[in-house]
């Protein structure tokens, strides 16, 4: 029974029912007019139909009507784009037709069935019966007040009908496009690409601070001069900061997909990441050769986080001391080493973030390696930038 009269209480049984009747507006104008021809709305809707704007109207309505919003999510399979091509013209077109017809249906039940209901119950209360072809042939009163409620019941069970079929329709004759699909999937494997980096990203910007941080209070604690305990301060403070500035941007990304991801630090900002792994204690040697403002933004950007994630690498696992960096731009590469002495580990400087440095350049064209070197660890990336130009 529950099953019987769910329809009865679901909105989106009247809100099918308010869609199926909207076009009889135009339906009942035009049959005012000329009630002659009630074939003619049909015709009408070819023209109509092959509007591109109207494939984006019947698709709102369909949307808000046939298949309301459930968490929060428009349905995806009904696309609310304008017409692109005479195939998406021409469906439209059928969608019309289609929606002519059963606004037809729905609407003669709408106003036929509840009048059939109105007889009988007057019939049954003594009223001479009318014109209506049931009350006619039903004489009994008792039997007309016991088939009173049977057209209001056939009324729900023909707009839920309806209401699926329409939806059915709308699903085939307004769904997207072959080309909208791919468009679709695209954008969705974007989004996934993007949220990935963003993943590495938050791993490198965090985690080298975290480590600078970490080093820095722990040179200030055993240090015993206020002065470098007052200049470690002030460094983990600004690294708190540009850490906290990281983080936000990243959530507002990952919290909204339409938020643009911000700027990203480059290259040409490096000066701050070699400086903040000074501060920590580290012997910091550098050499820079060529336009590192002309290096095409991707590469630059990834340039930066491979460095960034090199010098934490170094922090964390080798502690202060003589580190060297070259950074070196040539007609169509960019060239990226670091290299630190080993420590007494027998396990080396491996770690996840290495991994994701060798991720970093494998999506860029280029190659990355890591490990021992001339009695040392070294950290080597190379990115072709004739590719992203």
């Amino acid at each position: 029974m529950r099953h019987l009269l769910g329809p009865l209480t679901a909105p989106v049984t009247y809100s099918r029912w308010l869609h199926l009747l909207i076009p009889s507006a135009v339906v009942s104008l035009w049959l005012f007019i000329s009630i002659d021809t009630p074939w003619m709305p049909c015709l009408f809707a070819v023209p109509v139909g092959l509007l591109p704007s109207i494939r984006l109207a019947e698709g709102v309505q369909a949307q808000l009507l046939l298949t309301p919003r459930e968490r929060g999510r428009p349905d995806a399979s009904i696309s609310t784009a304008p017409a692109t091509t005479w195939g998406d013209r021409w469906r439209t077109v059928a969608w019309l037709e289609v929606r002519l017809l059963l606004t037809a249906a729905a609407g003669f039940g709408t106003i036929w069935l509840p009048a059939t209901t109105f007889d009988l119950l007057s019939v049954s209360f003594g009223a001479d019966p009318g014109m209506n072809w049931l009350t006619e042939i039903v004489e009994a009163r008792w039997l007309c007040a016991l088939l009173a409620p049977v057209p209001v019941l056939i009324l729900v069970g023909l707009v839920v009908l309806c209401g699926e079929v329409a939806t059915a329709a709308a699903r085939g004759l307004l769904g997207p496009s072959p080309t909208e699909r791919m468009t679709a999937l695209e954008q969705r494997t974007e989004q996934l690409l993007e949220r990935n980096r963003i993943a590495r990203e938050l791993h490198d910007s965090i985690g080298h601070a975290l480590t600078v941080a970490v080093l820095q209070a722990g040179a200030a604690r055993t240090a015993g001069n206020p002065e470098f305990t007052a200049r470690a301060l002030a460094a983990i403070e600004e690294i708190g900061r540009n850490a906290l500035d990281d983080l936000d941007r990243v959530l507002s990304v990952l919290r909204e997909s339409d938020v643009p991801a911000g700027v990203h630090p480059t290259l040409v900002e490096a000066d701050r990441l070699l400086e903040s792994a000074r501060v920590s204690g580290a012997e910091i040697h550098v050499e820079m050769t060529g336009p590192l403002d002309l290096v095409p933004g991707p590469v630059s950007r990834e340039g930066y986080r491979i460095l960034q994630e090199s010098l934490t690498n170094v922090l964390r696992h080798a502690g202060p001391g003589p580190v060297r960096v070259r950074i070196v731009v040539v007609k169509e590469r960019l060239e990226l080493e670091v290299t630190n002495p080993l420590t007494g580990s027998k396990r080396g400087q491996g770690g996840s973030g290495l991994r994701g440095v060798r991720e970093r350049a494998a999506l860029l064209g280029g190659k990355a390696m890591t490990g021992p070197h001339a009695g040392g660890w070294r950290v080597y990336a190379s990115l072709p930038l004739d590719r992203i130009r």
